[in-house]
């Protein structure tokens, strides 16, 4: 009995698996929950897509679009994202795009992101600001530059607005970033904040940003 019922779940995690692969722009908006954004299935440099802009005025790593029935401890998060500043944004937008995983019922999660205007900034300082790791609420990009200034950011060549490859192998406490195809990763966490536990699963944007999103595929071990 307990071999029949492991098998079904076993199966029905496949299933899932299976669609969580299918380019994001297959998938129905109406498999996507959003918060303080505006999402809409598009066409973006002759790529479909989903595009999620930030509401305006909303705070900090308040704004995202929750993937439904998509679970995830450990394992790989890949997408294909593009990110730039809104028309309407702040001087201090950055086109803030990544993505949000473990998300727990009480709202905490972590997230890693690029900020596609510093990859290519004539400002070493802003390129060395190209990547963040941080979890929301308590271990934002301010606090991580005041009590560990740059463990928890890289560089990396990004332009604002181009089709960019993201991948995240995340295992226990241990996070690795690698963009576009690259054998090695531009940011490594060895400490994420929270405990290791199964969450959900979402597309990220920061304040004043213009992201689109296509190619999800969300592997769990």
């Amino acid at each position: 009995m307990n071999t029949v019922f492991g098998g079904t779940i076993g199966l029905i995690r496949t299933l899932l698996l299976a669609l969580l692969a299918v380019p994001l722009a297959a998938q129905s908006v109406d498999q996507l929950a959003g918060k303080n954004v505006s999402i809409a299935k598009t066409n973006y440099k002759g790529r479909n897509a989903i595009q999620v802009i930030a509401a305006p005025g909303a705070e900090n790593a308040t704004s995202n679009v929750i993937v439904k029935d998509a679970k995830f401890r450990d394992g790989t998060i890949e997408v294909d994202l593009a990110g730039q500043p809104a028309a309407t944004a702040a001087e201090g937008a950055r086109g803030f795009i990544g993505v949000a995983f473990r998300i727990q019922g009480d709202g905490k999660y972590e997230y890693i992101y690029l900020r596609p205007t510093n990859g290519r900034a004539d400002d070493q300082v802003r390129r060395n600001h190209s990547t963040q790791y941080s979890s929301y609420p308590d271990f934002d990009f301010a606090r991580s530059r005041r009590e560990a200034p740059e463990k928890y950011e890289s560089y990396v060549d990004l332009q604002p607005g181009v089709w960019t490859k993201y991948k995240i192998e995340v295992e226990g406490r241990k996070a690795r970033l690698y963009v576009n195809g690259a054998e090695q990763p531009c940011l490594i966490v060895n400490d994420l904040k929270l405990e290791p536990r199964e969450g959900g699963v979402a597309l990220w944007v920061g304040p004043g940003t213009e992201g689109y999103f296509s190619n999800l595929k969300i592997t769990a071990k």
